[in-house]
């Protein structure tokens, strides 16, 4: 039984320093393994210099329309929310008062002009009797001031005509401005007066329009130099530049064309064919059309002082609007194009890794090293970073990937789908041995499918699947 025992100790032993022995070997092989990675090379472009702020829209023009006479509001014109033009009648006030008053005053003006014109005659009459000594000089004197004070009565009869004649005229109530009309503030039948406080109806001016927006005073100089001439371009994107609108809602959106079921809707066939969707059992997103896009304007207007509770200096710029997709009082982003640097060298933003030791990026070298390469980045721009110095134009650099690299590690170059670059794989010729969308996967399950079908014969597995065959490089085929 002793013997026994020591055999079984004995195997036991050499069993766990065959193990140990098996993984120091493997160690190493799993530190020497490629880490996959994405690059990309750096290259010359010309990229815009650009200032990004916040702004909000706002009219060019806008009126509060109210009412210069009171009365009662006999008709609206126009329905609100609606685009009028300058001069357009939007309301109509009861003219009948006024068209009196106008009639009246027009009387008044007539009989005094008869009055005037008698006076006018008896002052010369008298003027000529006072020189044959007829008359006075006294009578002849009072007769000369009836005659002015008679012409004097006749020009006020004008002015009250003038009055009354505008007074009937704003009983027709017109736009000051082209624009868009806001909520409507009275209706028919209300009594309205000239001293109203509330107007009837608000009009803003959309086309063109302006937004205003604030950038730091440390860009002054730069605005000062380039900004003299005028006319620096500026992009406005509304609702942070989102190019698509997805409808957020829980239910799905259904059509019913010609049908009497509105709760399925058919994408690309008729009902049976495989392609009926929609239904209560559709969960997907509606995708709609794209409804944000960017307005381009000029810059307009730059603020003689910095605001010294902010630090900024205010700018408006005009965007023509001709499709008004810019409304008043919306947030927009807006893009203050100051100069465009030529020759610039840039890499993706992605790709600069910041550390303790400031900004680097790694650089592939000819052998599949790593290596890295600290960079001062001169400015950002969008998704590319301009490299002020550290690389040069063509170098590879790690877009993707970064996190698992350490300097001088080896890598495997990857496409952006996750597949090695060329389609080869580390054992077979097409296929990647690790790339699972890659064709050496598929190579291999597509020689593992077909070995069984070739009548038993293990030869003809290599050349169709495995891991050291042409055109995969996933497991080998098993003999059936």
């Amino acid at each position: 039984m002793r013997t026994i025992s020591m055999r079984r100790f004995s195997l036991g032993v050499l069993s766990l320093l065959a193990f140990t022995s098996a993984c120091s070997k493997k160690a190493p092989e799993r530190s020497k393994s490629a880490v996959p990675v994405t690059v990309t090379r750096a290259k010359v472009a010309d990229v815009p210099y650009t200032i990004e702020a916040n702004g909000v829209v706002v009219p060019l023009q806008s009126a509060s329309v109210a009412s210069q006479v009171a009365g009662i509001i006999k008709r609206v014109a126009f329905k609100e929310g609606q685009n009028v033009t300058q001069g357009q009648v939007l309301f109509e006030i009861d003219p009948r008062p006024y068209q009196a008053s106008y009639r009246q005053a027009l009387a008044a003006l007539a009989r005094d002009r008869a009055n005037a014109e008698n006076a006018k005659n008896e002052a010369a009459r008298y003027a000529g009797l006072a020189q044959q000594d007829y008359v006075t000089k006294e009578q002849a004197d009072q007769q000369r001031a009836n005659a002015a004070a008679s012409a004097a009565t006749v020009a006020a009869d004008e002015a009250q005509v003038q009055a009354a004649k505008f007074n009937l005229d704003n009983t027709s109530i017109r736009a000051p401005i082209s624009g868009r009309t806001g909520a409507l503030l009275v209706k028919e039948g209300n009594l309205v007066s000239a001293a109203g406080n509330t107007p009837l109806v608000v009009i803003n001016q959309v086309s063109p329009i302006l937004v205003r927006f604030a950038i730091p005073a440390t860009q002054l100089p730069l605005l000062q130099k380039y900004g003299q001439g005028g006319g620096l371009a500026v992009v406005a994107t509304p609702n942070s530049g989102s190019g698509q609108a997805v409808d957020p809602g829980p239910q799905d959106v259904r059509l019913n064309v010609g049908g009497n079921d509105p709760g399925a809707a058919v994408q690309n066939g008729p009902p049976g064919t495989g392609t009926q969707t929609g239904g209560r059992g559709a969960s997907s997103p509606t995708q709609l059309a794209t409804l944000v896009t960017a307005e381009n304007g000029t810059l307009s207007f730059i603020d003689n002082a910095v605001d010294t509770t902010t630090g900024t200096v205010l700018l408006k710029a005009t965007f023509p609007n001709p499709n008004q997709r810019l409304w008043s009082g919306e947030f927009v982003s807006t893009q203050l194009r100051l100069f465009v640097e030529q020759n610039a060298l840039v890499v993706p933003t992605q790709a600069v890794v910041t550390g303790q030791t400031g900004s680097y990026v790694y650089v592939i070298t000819d052998s599949s090293t790593a290596v890295q390469r600290p960079v001062t980045v001169e400015r950002t721009a969008g998704s590319q970073s301009i490299i002020a110095s550290g690389i040069r134009v063509g170098d590879q650099v790690v877009t993707e990937g970064q996190s698992r690299l350490t300097p001088n590690a080896k890598v495997s170059i990857m496409t952006a789908q996750g597949a090695p670059v060329g389609g080869r794989g580390g054992n077979g010729r097409r296929g990647g041995g690790g790339g699972g969308a890659g064709a050496g996967a598929a190579g291999g399950a597509r020689g593992a499918a077909e070995a069984p079908a070739a009548g038993g014969d293990s030869s003809t597995a290599p050349r169709r699947g495995g891991g050291a065959g042409r055109r995969g490089a996933g497991a080998p085929a098993q003999k059936p």
